[in-house]
């Protein structure tokens, strides 16, 4: 299956379960691989025959930055359903979070998590 990849997309946003994530917010990275069946628009070169990229960012870019959730378990799952119901030339999406501010003590990267889903 062919796939359009979106990786370390930064957004800032207010989730968290922890009153002062909610209040001051932290940045989120986001990945995101589509997969869909790129064929047609190869040979057509027409962006009528895939999924334009730069709406999934905005798309993403509002999920994260205006909506709130507890976790980012939740902020996934509603990216991806989004990402399905919105656009139909996709079959499956997998979506990685990642939230490299979380409150925990330590040395670290990012705390993360991975979903995938499908049609």
């Amino acid at each position: 299956m062919d796939k359009i990849i979106m990786h370390n997309m930064y957004f800032y946003g207010y989730h968290g379960v922890l009153e002062a994530e909610k209040t001051i917010g932290q940045k989120f990275i986001v990945d995101v691989e589509i997969m869909l069946d790129l064929e047609s628009a190869g040979k057509s070169d027409s962006v009528e025959n895939t999924i334009s990229y730069a709406d999934v960012y905005d798309d993403i870019k509002y999920l994260v930055e205006s909506e709130r959730f507890n976790l980012i378990e939740a902020l996934s799952e509603r990216i991806a359903s989004n990402i399905l119901s919105r656009y139909s030339l996709a079959k499956e999406v997998l979506v990685r979070l990642k939230k490299p501010e979380a409150p925990v003590k330590g040395i670290f990267d990012y705390f993360a998590v991975e979903i995938r889903r499908k049609k």
